[in-house]
This record gives C-alpha cells, structure tokens and sequence, in this order.
C-alpha cells in the first residue's frame, strides 16, 4: 500500500486527487495539507511514501516544502506538479530534491503511474521526456568550459568501472532495459548496478543521480531546442 500526503492550496483540486487516489486499492491518501508549512509538519508526522506536492502556494511555496522534507531526512519522495512541463520553478523544486514532475492536466492513469513508480524510487516521466526536463534545469548551471575534467568527489571513486558506466547511462536518461541492450548485460542485473550507483552516490532516486552527474561534469547538457 503506498501512502499518499496531498498538498494543494486549492480545496477542489484536494478533492478531486483524495477521489481518484481512494478509488485505488493500492494508494491511501493519509493527510492533505493547504500550503507548504503544513505539508512540513505533516510528512514528518505522518511520513507518508510520497507527498503530491503543487509549487505555487501562499506563504512557504512547494519548492520550500520540498527542500525542508528532503532535509528532514525521512523516507518521503516528493512528485512535484507543475503547470507547464518546462517552468522555472520545476527547475528549482528538482534542486531541492523533487523525485519527479507531472502535468496538472495528466490523465488519471498517468499521475497513478507517476505515483506508483516515485514510491519504488524511479523517474515519473518517461526518460526521453526526464533528459529534456534535466537538460533545461543544466542550463541553468554555470558553463564548465569544453574538456574540463570532472570535478572530484570521494563517492565516484567508490564506483566500480561497471558503475561509473551504469550512472553515466542514466544520465543519458536511458531505460534499464535500454542500458541492459547496449552493455549486453541483463536487466536483472542492470537493475542491482543502479541500486548500488544510488546507494553510492547518496541519491534518493535516478533523477537525483542525473543531477549529480551533471553537477559533477561527467555529462553535459544537449543543446537547447530552437523554436
């Protein structure tokens, strides 16, 4: 059973993802909160699987709530819904350690997917779709000049050479299946290298680890899309 904290400052749209949610046998929603201060006190209180989270509030904003969960250290995983795929808060909510984002207007299916998949620590959206939202936040970073050498940091080299390749795969917002064809390796096996990569490096979840490869230089943004 995944349990489920609502935050929303919006009493409708509250009602109407309690409806959808309660509908399933596998998801229970456990609180709802009105804004970002009570969305703090209510994760930690209740430590709920993942926290529904909308950015634009009154008073301490989704992105706020986000970064003081994650910091608080629990076991929430935070799935940010945002009204246009690519908007500047996104960005910031990802830094503070979002698990992932979903559109406002998704389909019941779809945010029930998004659900399900951030409670069992994977990216909510496709990973096509995760490497252009990532790509958009990287260009957000200070330019690292062409060539320059990864920045150092003790946990890459606590990484096998095996998995060095395996994060520098989900950088590329690769599937496990696609990762397991192109290093001929099976999926079973795949998955235990991204378990131990994020167990590793500290990250909650693959996006975590696409942002700490960028943060680090070992991948670096494709280039903005004209138009």
């Amino acid at each position: 059973m995944t349990t489920v904290l609502i935050v929303d400052d919006q009493p409708l749209q509250r009602y109407g993802f309690r409806m959808l949610l309660e509908s399933q046998p596998d998801t229970e929603v456990i609180g709802e909160a009105a804004h970002g201060a009570e969305a703090v006190r209510l994760a930690a209180d209740l430590r709920p699987d993942v926290v529904l989270m909308d950015i634009r509030m009154p008073g301490m904003d989704g992105i706020e709530a986000t970064r003081r969960i994650v910091a608080g250290g629990g076991r929430s995983r935070i799935l940010v819904l945002t009204t246009f795929d690519l908007d500047e808060y996104a960005h910031a909510a990802l830094r503070a350690g979002a698990s992932g984002f979903l559109l406002k207007d998704a389909r019941p299916e779809e945010l029930l997917a998004g659900i399900r998949a951030v409670a069992e620590g994977d990216a909510v959206v496709a990973p096509a779709i995760t490497r252009r939202l990532l790509d958009a936040y990287a260009h957000h970073l200070p330019v690292r000049p062409p060539g320059a050498a990864p920045v150092e940091d003790p946990r890459l080299e606590a990484l096998t050479e095996r998995e060095r390749e395996i994060l520098l795969a989900i950088a590329q917002g690769w599937t496990n299946s696609e990762i397991a064809q192109r290093l001929v390796l099976a999926e079973s096996t795949v998955k235990t290298h991204v378990s131990r990569v994020l167990g590793k490096i500290g990250a909650r979840d693959r996006v975590q680890a696409v942002i700490f490869a960028y943060d680090r230089g070992l991948t670096r943004p494709n280039p903005p899309v004209a138009g």
